[in-house]
Formats: structure tokens, C-alpha cells, sequence
């Protein structure tokens, strides 16, 4: 009995050892793994703009920010080239530069790239301002986007972009009079005198020197909040244009969407004018839907759209009262102007270029003309099916007719019948079709009369 005591005494001492060696592996383990968990690269987020600033540009911006803040990044660098934009995205992209819960690195990248107008408004939001060598940034004036306005209009423009700007330069403890100058007097900063005045905080050739030479900088947020940045070995997450996004930011260029309203107008005009082909109207129609969304996202002049239904009307009257072609080289001078001044936009970039204008005018002009007036004489020709096509048509009598007898017209035998009697091989005209019998005249004595 002692015995067995004694053993069963060793057997639980050997049991409680090694569940102790197991609990201190598990120990060790957690204690190497929390220090390389806490060890992890700090992440940013790469955003590139390389475009005009538009709608699908704010999406973009917009998306980026949200996932650096669902992954808690140090920092959302936006690596920016663009020679300007439309003013509504602008105000949406730097509100939401200033609310993003992680600091926004705004760099002017790569050498030879810009930040002009609407660039420049969404540099001076950033929490970090940095511009690559070779740079430029700046020429600011705002420009109206429809139609012209007195003197008075403009000045209210002017200041309202002024205050908009001064509203976070100065916050942004930037030189708001220099700022204020790219606005005033179109004023554009290489990427040394930006640094000089102040209007930007770096300048670095890469963005791997560029997040270094800001790491263990403290950036005051827009909120009053401060926060040191952690960016030196940061790993960068780039967000890449959705497939969606690709798409639209092709249909906001005014050229593709010009072209894409004329394809589409013209294939949804072959299908009336041949139902049932299906694929070309389809077709025409999902073009026409897309120009028109690209149009509503765009700033469209009014008084352009009027002019390009005008030229479709007298391109219309041109085929139902024939001028020797006046009216259809007045319709398409006035389609071509109308597609020229359609699009208002800011910058040359977001307008329809005139190459397009003149190249996709002249030829949509002339096609729709010629195919309207094709359409109009068939209209107005007599119908060529059954007995009533063969009014007027002339045959040859195949019999001796007295009264009746059989003539060939339109390669056919048919039943005639006249009352002046016709002998074999002389012409006839139909005059006139009783059931299966046509009547029928001499065509000698049309002639003769």
C-alpha cells in the first residue's frame, strides 16, 4: 500500500510538471508574438490622381481616405498631376481632405507634373503639401464654366474662391497672401519658390525620401488635434481605380461623349429606319444613355444644345424641300458650332476640342442628310407590291386585243383589257386594275394625243 501511494505520489508530480512546462511554452510563445505584432510596419495609403478634377476624381478621393481609415493608416499620401477641374468637386475633395480621420500627404508628382487651378486648392488643403523637382503649381483664377457675366458677377466669384481658400490656408499656418496671389493674378510657383513662401512643406524626389523626411513630424489636424506621423519603412497600400471608375472617368472626357450621343443617334435611326435588325437600336441607345449621364456630370451650355437640334431640323427640311443643299450646309455649320461650345468647361481639357466638332459634324451632317432624304423619297414613292404598283406601267400585249387578251408587264402574264384594239408585240400602258384584269391603253395613242 505504501507503495502504490508513493507511485501514484510520482505520477501527479510528473503530470503537474509537465502541464507547467506546456503552460510556460505557451507564455514564451505570446511573449515573442505580441512584440512582432506591435513590431508591424506602420501603412499608407497611395492615391493617383493624374487626371482633370471631376465627380469620378472626388469618388475616388473619397474611397481612399475610407479605407485608410478602416485600416488605420498613418497617412494617405495622394501623388497628384492635373491641369485643373470643375469647382464643385474641388470644394467636395478638399472637405473631405479636411475631415479625413488619417493626415493627407498632397505630392506633386513626378517631375514635369502640376497642380493648376483646382490642383492647387486640393495642395494647400492637405495636412502635408510636398512637390517633387521639376513642379509647378499654381494659375488658380477661377473660370466661369457657362456663359459670361458683368464685372460684378466675376468679383463675386473671385471672392468667393478667395474666402474659400483663406478658410484652411491660414489654418494650415501656410502664406495665405501667396495664395491668395495664384488666385487673384493666375500667379504659378515652381517647386523651390513654393517652398520659399512657404506654400509647401517638402520637396523630395521620390515618395519613399519624401515619407522619411516627414517621419516623427507632428501635423496639426484640421480639428485642432495633433498627431505624429510614423512613416519611415511605411508598407504602401495603393487603391487603383474600380473598373466602374475607369469607365466613367473616360465618358467625363467631352470628346468621347460626343461621339458616343452621334454613334448612338445614328444607329438608333438605322433601326426606324430598318425594324427589326434589334442590335443596332440596342446599341444606340446604351451609347446615347451613357453621352447623356457623361453630359449631366459635365457643365453643358443650354443655348449649344438648341443650336445642335436646329441643325437636325434643317438637315430635315433640307430633304423635304430640296435647296441645292443650303439648308443642309446651314445645318451642319450650326451642329458643328453647337458640339464646339457644348461642353463649358474651365479648362481646355474639359472641352470638346475642335477637331472633334468639325470631323464628327461634317460627317454625321452629311449621313443624316443623305439618309433622311432616302427616307423621305420612299415615302413619297407609290407602293411597289400588288396590282396598284403596275398603275402606269407600260407592257407588251402578247395577243391580239378585242377586247381582251394576255400582255407582259413587270416580267408577269396578266389579263388585259382595251377598248382599242392592240395587236401582238405593241406597247400598252395600265391605266387602271379591275380585280384580276388590267385596263389597258395603246401607248401609241398617249403619244399621238
Amino acid at each position: 500500500m505504501e507503495r502504490s501511494a508513493i507511485k501514484r505520489s510520482a505520477e501527479k508530480r510528473i503530470v503537474i510538471g509537465a502541464i507547467v512546462r506546456c503552460l510556460a511554452l505557451v507564455v514564451c510563445c505570446a511573449t515573442l508574438l505580441v512584440p512582432n505584432a506591435a513590431a508591424q510596419s506602420p501603412k499608407v495609403i497611395v492615391l493617383h490622381l493624374n487626371d482633370t478634377i471631376q465627380p469620378i476624381s472626388a469618388d475616388y478621393l473619397k474611397r481612399g481616405i475610407d479605407r485608410a481609415a478602416d485600416l488605420h493608416a498613418q497617412a494617405v499620401l495622394v501623388e497628384l498631376d492635373t491641369p485643373g477641374g470643375l469647382l464643385e468637386s474641388t470644394r467636395l475633395m478638399v472637405g473631405d481632405i479636411l475631415a479625413s480621420p488619417s493626415p493627407v500627404i498632397v505630392y506633386i508628382s513626378p517631375a514635369g507634373s502640376r497642380a493648376g487651378s483646382a490642383g492647387f486648392f486640393i495642395m494647400e488643403s492637405a495636412d502635408i503639401a510636398a512637390m517633387a523637382p521639376g513642379t509647378n503649381a499654381g494659375a488658380a483664377h477661377p473660370v466661369v464654366e457657362v456663359g459670361k457675366v458683368d464685372d460684378v458677377m466675376m468679383q463675386k466669384i473671385l471672392n468667393d474662391a478667395l474666402a474659400f481658400l483663406r478658410s484652411y490656408v491660414s489654418i494650415r499656418g501656410r502664406n495665405v497672401d501667396a495664395a491668395q496671389d495664384a488666385v487673384t493674378n493666375s500667379k504659378s510657383y515652381s517647386d523651390t519658390e513654393a517652398q520659399q513662401l512657404h506654400l509647401v512643406d517638402v520637396i523630395a524626389p521620390t515618395e519613399g525620401e519624401l515619407l522619411n523626411a516627414i517621419d516623427g513630424r507632428t501635423v496639426k489636424r484640421f480639428n485642432g488635434t495633433s498627431q505624429v506621423l510614423h512613416t519611415r519603412g511605411a508598407e504602401l497600400v495603393t487603391v487603383n481605380l474600380s473598373t466602374r471608375e475607369q469607365i466613367m472617368d473616360r465618358l467625363m472626357d467631352p470628346n468621347i461623349a460626343v461621339l458616343l450621343f452621334l454613334a448612338g443617334a445614328a444607329l438608333i435611326y438605322l433601326e426606324f429606319h430598318v425594324p427589326g435588325t434589334i442590335i443596332p437600336g440596342a446599341l444606340g441607345t446604351l451609347m446615347v444613355l451613357l453621352a447623356l449621364f457623361s453630359f449631366n456630370l459635365l457643365p453643358v451650355r443650354y443655348t449649344s444644345v438648341v443650336l445642335i437640334v436646329c441643325a437636325l431640323v434643317l438637315m430635315v427640311l433640307e430633304a423635304k424641300f430640296p435647296s441645292h443643299g443650303v439648308l443642309a450646309a446651314g445645318g451642319t455649320i450650326a451642329l458643328v458650332l453647337g458640339l464646339l461650345t457644348l461642353v463649358a468647361g474651365p479648362i481646355p481639357e474639359m472641352r470638346v476640342q475642335w477637331e472633334t466638332a468639325v470631323g464628327a459634324g461634317i460627317a454625321f451632317g452629311g449621313i443624316t442628310t443623305v439618309l433622311v432624304r432616302l427616307a423621305w423619297r420612299a415615302r413619297r414613292n407609290k407602293q411597289m407590291l400588288g396590282p396598284d404598283a403596275l398603275l402606269g406601267a407600260v407592257g407588251v400585249a402578247q395577243q391580239p386585243i378585242a377586247p381582251q387578251g394576255q400582255i407582259l408587264v413587270h416580267g408577269e402574264l396578266w389579263l388585259a383589257e382595251s377598248a382599242t384594239p392592240v395587236s401582238p408585240g405593241e406597247s400598252v400602258r395600265v391605266r387602271a386594275v379591275e380585280g384580276l384584269t388590267l385596263l389597258v391603253e395603246p401607248v401609241r395613242e398617249r403619244v399621238s394625243a
